[in-house]
């Protein structure tokens, strides 16, 4: 019940009671009303700064538990990277060497996508930043494992056969030398018999008497049987496959005919002095890709290591060739 004011009157030396207009009882409500608002927002400003609500509160701890999966997230694609690293160093450096493969570039393992923005939708996103770094890191991992897995593919295959390729890789003399007497010249610069000029030797010499057995030094086929009368004269190309193939030049006669599969260690044809040749040889070159190198790395199931070091040093004392 509200309480009843009164007033004095001077004039009637008495209290009267006051009677509050509508008018102002109007205003005094509309007043307190206004206060109670502005005093409310004062509070809600004051609470606010300094208690987080429970909305609020609800979403930094979401927010926290994104940022955490992120990092997680993050973390494991670095230690996948890592391991997928030293998975790409030994498929170059140890399993594409031991297989004959040659290195994958670093070119193309690492090669980004071109073309339209990969990423243009979830840039719109919120945390968009974070979003877009992990489908990068995704992107780049996934095409990285592809290409790997790609080359081992490809070992896998050069593994099974590895058999087929050891027995096609040159890896005997092509005359028998047991004595390592019959080693003349080898690889590299020499003086030319007939035009007494340093001259690039692209071959491994053996001096023998004519009609001495040749071997062919892997199984192959015959890709070549030439008879002629300059050069290396009659000679033979062997095509072994996996990149390699062998000639045999300065023959008397032959034993094979083109198209012809031979196994290592068969009789191809006989030592002769045919061709541009000063003295009964036969003239080895071991040809990889198309590039001829040194015959004297590929006698390993003839020699022992120390009969390895005598021949070295027999074919780099000859200072001249017979051919």
């Amino acid at each position: 019940m509200a309480k009843i004011k009164y007033r004095f009157n001077p004039e009637s030396l008495s209290f009267d009671k006051v009677r509050t207009s509508f008018k102002v009882w109007i205003i005094k409500a509309f007043t307190f009303f206004t206060a109670s608002i502005v005093i409310s927002i004062i509070y809600y400003i004051i609470f606010s700064s300094f208690f987080d609500s429970p909305k609020e509160n609800s979403l930094i701890r979401e927010s926290k538990q994104k940022d955490l999966q992120y990092e997680k997230m993050k973390l494991k694609l670095d230690q996948i990277s890592v391991v997928l690293d030293d998975m790409q160093q030994r498929d170059d450096n140890l399993y594409r060497i031991i297989f004959e493969a040659e290195p994958i570039p670093k070119t193309i393992r690492e090669a980004g996508f071109g073309g339209i923005n990969r990423y243009e939708e979830l840039e719109k996103l919120t945390n968009s930043e974070m979003v877009v770094s992990i489908a990068k890191k995704l992107d780049v991992i996934s095409k990285r494992l592809y290409i790997q897995s790609k080359s081992y593919d490809e070992v896998i295959e050069k593994a099974m056969n590895k058999e087929q390729m050891l027995a096609s890789t040159p890896a005997i003399q092509p005359i028998s030398n047991k004595t390592l007497k019959c080693i003349s010249s080898g690889f590299g610069f020499r003086i030319h018999p007939l035009y007494k000029i340093k001259q690039f030797h692209s071959g491994q010499d053996f001096a023998a008497p004519v009609g001495t057995a040749v071997y062919v030094t892997a199984d192959g086929m015959v890709e070549k049987v030439e008879k002629s009368d300059h050069g290396y004269g009659n000679n033979i190309k062997i095509d072994h496959g996996f990149g390699y193939e062998t000639l045999y030049g300065h023959l008397n006669s032959f034993n094979v005919k083109e198209g012809q599969k031979v196994k290592r260690g068969a009789i191809i044809g006989f030592v002769g002095n045919t061709g541009l040749s000063t003295g009964p040889h036969l003239h080895y070159e071991v040809i990889k890709n198309g590039e001829k190198i040194n015959p004297i790395n590929f006698f390993f199931n003839d020699l022992t290591a120390e009969q390895f070091d005598q021949i070295i040093k027999i074919s780099n004392n000859a200072g001249q060739t017979l051919d």
